[in-house]
């Protein structure tokens, strides 16, 4: 059994072994796709195939959709020939329940994939053929947070967007600026409608977007390097439209006893990649059960019927309310706080986590007893059942092959909206003590013991990639395990409200940071000796 269009016509080996088949005709729909698309997507990862294709294979099955996606790789080009084309873009969905069953599932709505890479020229026509057209309802992100920044740790012009504002849209080659460039070539095939949604796991990501895409707009123009009012249409509500969205669903990077037990099944050629830039991508991908796609409802050239899918639309103040219920306090908060102690103290399942007696009490506590205070209900959602979910259903997952080394990844970027949020919510508020706060400041001083790169066992590790890891370790480069440290060498970063969300002095705990810092810097089983006193 091979993952192609001409396999797939021999159903009966597929249904033996239980995969779910795409119900639609995909000759039919690819053409009608390609004269007429309606949803483009960017950033061809797991989480994509895993999500926002499954949702479009429904509609596609229930005849709500006519139409499938197109996708397109702008980082790690070789994806779309190496994983996609070479399986006509059919994908197989492993859906690993907390009962032990797999959903297998073979994804078949993506009907195109692209490359967004300015020097293939063929390449990035085609996405301008696609972006002209009057079908075009919507363009999506997943793309990671990072992939909206311009700027540097320090707030400097990333050397390639300073470059893109000088030469204009013909010539961008950085991530934004090609979209950007994307979007003028619909601006000037007559001011059509769009929305550009990104789906990303940051906070308020359409802002994150809009920003990205306003500023080339307005360079371009202070330029001289375009034609008519290409600021006017970005800005314009009612033709190009950012809206916020909250994303929720675990998706490790494939695992290789998925892999085997697809490969028992007959399924051949499932080997993975790991692309130049180092991303691992599988023609299958694995993930949980449990899924919130929640979308502020804001498409000026219409959009396809999702909610059909299980998605929620609904305005900005409840997706703002939703995505910090999630981001801020019921699942991303102890996600982070898992990655920085399970890498410490040598687990590599975050599930294997959870049965951790110190572990789970900690995360219990920064989610019911520290977070949950502070969080508005947002209604469509509950939070406490939210986090009944999460700290018993889905972290305990003992099928989901997360690990604690990929959550710990860019965590610089994201302790400001996991933490910050809530450490803030607290020194603004006459009623709560910031100081009152254990675990939170607990996690942020396991943060910096991670960056030692030292086990609590006293051996060493490997950290995870963070784009401002250079910066950030050289705080912490002056530290030995069984000494004390300068915690006054920490105080610029502690200060460093890009990073926490909050100046830790200001709000008064940093010096809590410090302390636990010292204690875990104590010698082998220190860690766990903090966890153990505190929690």
């Amino acid at each position: 059994m091979k993952l192609n269009d001409d396999e797939l016509q021999k159903k009966g080996q597929w249904e033996a072994r239980g995969y779910r088949l795409p119900l639609f005709d995909r000759k039919k729909v690819r053409q009608a796709t390609r004269e007429a698309p309606l949803w483009i997507h960017f950033g061809a990862g797991n989480l994509f195939r895993a999500f926002p294709a499954n949702l479009a294979q429904k509609l596609l099955d229930t005849g709500v959709l006519d139409r499938g996606l197109i996708v397109t790789e702008g980082s790690h080009y070789e994806v779309a020939e190496r994983i996609y084309r070479s399986h006509d873009n059919l994908c197989i969905l492993a859906m690993l329940k907390s009962d032990g069953s797999v959903e297998k599932t073979v994804v078949g709505s993506i009907m195109e994939s692209c490359v967004l890479d300015r020097e293939n020229c063929t390449e990035f026509q085609r996405l301008e053929e696609i972006f002209k057209k009057d079908s075009l309802q919507m363009a999506s992100f997943t793309i990671t947070e990072k992939g909206y920044r311009l700027t540097d740790g320090k707030g400097t012009l990333l050397s390639s967007v300073r470059e893109d504002f000088a030469a204009g849209p013909e010539k961008s080659v950085s991530y934004m600026g090609k979209i950007a460039a994307l979007l003028y070539a619909r601006f000037r095939a007559g001011e059509k409608p769009i929305a550009l949604v990104s789906m990303d796991n940051c906070s308020h990501n359409g802002d994150k977007l809009y920003g990205a895409v306003r500023a080339f707009a307005a360079a371009w123009q202070e330029n001289g390097r375009i034609e008519g009012d290409f600021l006017g249409y970005v800005t314009d509500r009612e033709k190009v439209s950012f809206p916020w969205s909250m994303i929720d669903k675990i998706t490790p990077r494939p695992d290789d006893e998925i892999k085997k037990l697809l490969e028992e099944d007959g399924v051949e050629e499932l080997e993975p990649v790991v692309t130049s830039r180092g991303a691992y991508i599988a023609p299958f991908v694995n993930s949980e059960e449990c899924e919130y796609l929640v979308i502020e409802d804001w498409f000026p050239a219409g959009r396809p019927k999702l909610e059909q899918a299980g998605v929620f639309f609904t305005d900005r103040e409840t997706v703002d309310k939703v995505e910090k219920m999630k981001v801020c306090t019921c699942l991303n908060p102890l996600h982070t706080a898992l990655a920085v102690f399970g890498c410490l103290l040598g687990y590599e399942r975050i599930s294997r986590e959870m049965q951790d007696d110190d572990l789970k009490r900690l995360v219990e506590h920064i989610g019911y007893k520290e977070g949950l205070p502070v969080v508005t209900d947002p209604l469509i959602l509950n939070p406490k059942t939210f986090i009944d979910t999460v700290l018993n259903v889905r972290l305990p997952n003992p099928f989901m092959p997360d690990t604690p080394q990929r959550i710990a990844t860019d965590t610089s970027q994201k302790l400001a909206v996991r933490f910050g949020v809530t450490i803030r919510a607290y020194a603004d508020s006459e009623d709560r003590n910031v100081e009152k706060l254990v675990s939170i400041p607990m996690v942020l001083a396991g943060w910096l013991r991670y960056l030692m790169g030292i086990d609590d066992k006293g051996n060493p590790f490997p950290l995870s990639p963070d784009p401002l890891m250079d910066e950030i370790h050289s705080y912490i480069a002056g530290f030995r395990l069984g000494e004390d440290g300068d915690v006054s060498a920490l105080r610029p970063l502690l200060e460093n409200e890009a990073v926490f969300g909050v100046n830790l002095y200001e709000v008064g705990i940093a010096d809590w940071v410090c302390g636990y810092l010292q204690e875990m810097l104590a010698g082998p089983g220190a860690v766990r000796a903090v966890l153990q006193k505190y929690v």
